[in-house]
């Protein structure tokens, strides 16, 4: 398989793994295990980081990809996508301060954006998930 083929999958993955350490990241600080919760984090703050580069690589290199479904689907798979590239260009800058606020300890100010970050980039790794899900699986 030929590396534009094969990166679509590879970025799946990612936003798979990235959703997995955020869940398990979350459940981590439910439960107060902050050295787990920040470890998990970094994991995931290095698989988005890594997603990344192989999706700016991948969109460098392979033609458009036309989404192949029609009907009811169609605008549905269109509002997601569109709300998954906004959100996760959004979720960037977002995910950063929360990352450095973390790391520094600012644990008050980190907490308050981390509640619009977490979901924001879950919706961003799961939505990323159901595209691909939908582009390259269900209407190929």
């Amino acid at each position: 398989m030929d590396l534009p083929n094969l990166l679509p999958h590879v970025n799946a993955s990612l936003n798979a793994t990235a959703m997995i350490l955020l869940g398990y990241a979350r459940v981590m600080i439910a439960q107060r295990q902050i050295d787990k919760h920040r470890r998990a984090m970094i994991a995931a703050l290095a698989v988005s980081g890594l997603f990344l580069v192989t999706y700016i690589t991948y969109h460098h290199i392979a033609p458009i990809f036309v989404f192949r479904g029609y009907g009811w689907i169609r605008p549905v798979y269109y509002a997601l996508l569109v709300s998954h590239v906004v959100l996760a260009a959004l979720a960037i800058p977002m995910i950063l301060v929360t990352a450095v606020l973390g790391m520094r300890r600012r644990d008050s100010r980190h907490r308050a954006i981390a509640r619009w970050t977490w979901p924001v980039w879950m919706y961003v790794s799961v939505s990323g998930v159901v595209v691909y899900l939908l582009l390259y699986q269900i209407y190929r």
